[in-house]
């Protein structure tokens, strides 16, 4: 099962590649563009065939893509035209003025990508990451909207007896402690809370604001109890609890004084309406970018976790190799199999997120490096015409190839790091 969960993965992975490079081949081929080569993966050819123009093929190694396009780079100085690779693995060592001269055929100088107009460049590497950016969205809305997400209910799964403060590390009362409102309430495992306070609560998020909101009040409540409505009421405690942030999420170690009621909801699968969904990949994006920015930061103890004794961290960056290991693990639970289908699509939404994220930075050899390129050369010859001068011409990107080797070394350092810890000391979810 775990070599299955790793194939089923491994998969999913070379469709999210193939539909990346879709984005690029269908626009390229709208505006023009010819494009000598189409590939799944990298290395050797495994399958290969040629349609019109184009050698749609599969490699070896299924860690990546790339569609090659004629003219990427405006002439050198000498006056030549190169084929280039979309590949920021590939466009590391081909040389940005001579690796594929020779694929140039009668007619190329009105099928290269340089002279095109830049909102048609910025279109066609642009694409390549929507493309993962829709997948991501169609396989989200997939598990929210039709498995459902495993979250807090308003379901009572224990009552405490007393009020202990959040922050305390102890879960007994003490013979000072006060008994808690749903204990003096009579609240039972098993309730399900209808509403609070007059108030319908169909969901944790909108009962738990609640009940921090009402700190020193009596409120009437409604249990829903062996399919009967029983009326209860409540005077709410106020007592230190975990902070909530304005997702709702819990802060770890922040605490801040509100109403306390006193019961741990109970977690199950829950279907998500399309604006709650909205919603909740609106905050995972927010929490994609924020994890990209904090990267940096993270290496230090990626470092200790591959080479030291330190614990590799569930928020620790992951590889190719570390997702399909939890691909593995996923297939290898206990758990209904429509629950491992939608955790297995979760796995792959988020990677195609991260795909989309990570190749809009503005960073060449990366798509978004190309993009910017292109928005440069568009602001300077609209300056240009501004001010009457004359046109700059197109924007020579391959110039800033000294800088692309840097990122792309740095790049495959972060690349082999990660492999390493995922080998050696690997994320589990289990």
């Amino acid at each position: 099962m775990f070599i299955l969960g790793i194939a089923v993965f491994a998969f999913g992975l070379l469709v999210s590649i193939a539909w990346h490079e879709l984005g690029h081949l269908s626009t390229a081929k709208l505006f023009g563009i010819r494009v000598p080569q189409y590939m799944v993966g990298f290395g050797p050819t495994i399958w290969s065939r040629k349609k019109g123009d184009t050698e749609y093929g599969v490699k070896a190694i299924p860690f990546g893509g790339y569609i090659r396009m004629i003219g990427m780079f405006p002439p050198g100085p000498d006056g030549r035209l190169e084929a280039r690779s979309t590949s920021p693995w590939r466009g590391m060592i081909e040389d940005a003025r001579s690796a594929a001269f020779e694929e140039l055929q009668p007619g190329d100088e009105s099928r290269l990508f340089y002279t095109r107009k830049p909102w048609k460049r910025v279109i066609v590497m642009f694409a390549g990451p929507f493309m993962n950016l829709i997948l991501a969205i169609g396989l989200f809305l997939t598990v929210l909207m039709g498995f459902g997400i495993q979250q807090q209910t308003t379901d009572v799964a224990s009552v405490s007896p007393c009020v202990i403060s959040q922050s305390e590390n102890r879960d007994t009362c003490k013979k000072t402690d006060k008994a808690s409102p749903a204990a003096a309430a009579g609240m039972k495992k098993g309730d399900r809370i209808v509403s609070f306070a007059g108030v319908r609560t169909d969901d944790w998020n909108t009962l738990s604001d609640l009940i921090r909101d009402s700190a020193g009040k009596t409120v009437p409540i409604v249990v829903e109890r062996d399919g009967k409505q029983v009326p209860l009421t409540a005077k709410i405690a106020t007592n230190l609890v975990a902070k909530k942030d304005s997702s709702g999420a819990y802060v770890q170690g922040e605490y801040v004084k509100a109403g306390f009621l006193g019961f741990s909801a109970a977690t199950g699968v829950v279907k998500q309406d399309f604006g709650e969904s909205v919603t909740w990949m609106t905050d995972r994006v927010g929490d994609a970018v924020d994890s990209l920015a904090a990267l940096p930061s993270k290496i230090p103890a990626l470092w200790d976790a591959a080479f030291g004794d330190g614990p590799r961290e569930p928020d620790s960056p992951m590889g190719v190799v570390g997702a399909a290991r939890v691909g593995g693990e996923i297939a290898t639970l206990d758990i209904p199999a429509s629950q491992q289908l939608a955790m297995f699509v979760m796995l792959l939404a988020g990677f195609n997120l991260s795909l989309f994220l990570f190749n809009m930075l503005p960073l060449l050899p990366l798509d978004g490096g190309h993009i910017a390129g292109a928005l440069w050369e568009s602001l300077r010859r609209n300056l240009a015409k501004l001010f009457r001068r004359p046109d700059p011409g197109p924007f020579d990107v391959a110039k800033l190839m000294p800088v692309a080797y840097v990122v792309a070394g740095i790049f495959i350092c972060f690349t082999v790091l990660v492999l390493i810890a995922d080998v050696v000391n690997p994320v589990r979810i289990s």
